[in-house]
Parts: C-alpha cells; sequence; structure tokens
C-alpha cells in the first residue's frame, strides 16, 4: 500500500510540474524566427533597437479562455494534492478518494480544453503575427498532462484507504 501512495504521489508531483511549466514557461508557439510566445506576454528582440520589446501577446478572447483554464487546471491540482493528504491522515481505513478524484478528473478537463481552444483557434490567437511557425513545447506539456491527470483522477477513485 505505501508503494501505491508514493506512486501515486509521484504522478500528482509530476503532473504539478507539467502544469506549473506549460502554464507559466515561454513556449506555446515557437515563431519562424525561433523566437516563442507563451500565454502572457511576446518578447521579441527588435534589431534595428538591439532590445528586447515586450507586449501582451494578444486580447483576444479565445487566448484570455486558455490563460484562465490553464490556471484553473493548476489551482485545481493544488486543490486535489491538499485534499488527498488530508483525506490520507483524516480518513477512516476503507474510505474512498471520491474528492480528490473528482477534482483530478476536472483538472484534465480543464487542462484539455484549454489546449484544445488554443489549437483550434492558433490563428485567431496569433493573427498579429508572420505565418508559419509551430506549437512549442508548453503545448505539448499540457497535452501530455491531459491524460496523466486522468489516469491520476480514474486512480484517485479507485483506490480504497487501507491500513
Amino acid at each position: 500500500m505505501s508503494l501505491l501512495l508514493l506512486v501515486v504521489s509521484a504522478l500528482h508531483i509530476l503532473i504539478l510540474i507539467l502544469l506549473f511549466v506549460a502554464t507559466l514557461d515561454k513556449s506555446w508557439w515557437t515563431l519562424p524566427g525561433k523566437e516563442s510566445l507563451n500565454l502572457w506576454y511576446d518578447c521579441t528582440r527588435n534589431s534595428s533597437l538591439e532590445a528586447w520589446s515586450c507586449s501582451n501577446v494578444s486580447e483576444n478572447g479565445w487566448l484570455k479562455a486558455v490563460q484562465v483554464l490553464m490556471v484553473l487546471s493548476l489551482i485545481l491540482c493544488c486543490l486535489s494534492f491538499i485534499l488527498f493528504m488530508f483525506q490520507l491522515y483524516t480518513m477512516r481505513r476503507g474510505g474512498l478518494f471520491y474528492a480528490t478524484g473528482f477534482c483530478q478528473l476536472c483538472t484534465s478537463l480543464a487542462v484539455f480544453s484549454g489546449a484544445l481552444i488554443y489549437a483550434i483557434h492558433a490563428g485567431e490567437i496569433l493573427e498579429k503575427y508572420p505565418s508559419g511557425g509551430t506549437f512549442g513545447y508548453c503545448f505539448a506539456l499540457a497535452w501530455v498532462a491531459f491524460p496523466l491527470a486522468l489516469v491520476s483522477g480514474i486512480i484517485y477513485i479507485h483506490l480504497r484507504k487501507r491500513e
């Protein structure tokens, strides 16, 4: 049982790390010149001024939805980890971790929705930038975090507390 708890806790911490990096790091979209855009700011190198110029990525409503969903997924994932620890030490033997599993399933739904909206509406979100470019590693990390959070939520729902 202790090995299972260790694995579940490690998986949860891995998901948290993936979500933090995907939400806060700088590579949701990579421009053709190897410059990257994140969800929050666009910092590009202006070669004529030899300085960095930073601005909001976009005022697009779809981008705001992605930002909200990714922050919500972080909050839900942190909440579910705290809830898991609380349930682990206070729940009676034989109890199930339904609340933790539900929070993790909501986390996976939020990540899925945010990444899907970004994938579908990337053209609208990035309309002021030159065409071309690719999705960055933070976008891929969000897609990796989705199935991990889904599996974690299912595991929590089926996990029963034992001695």
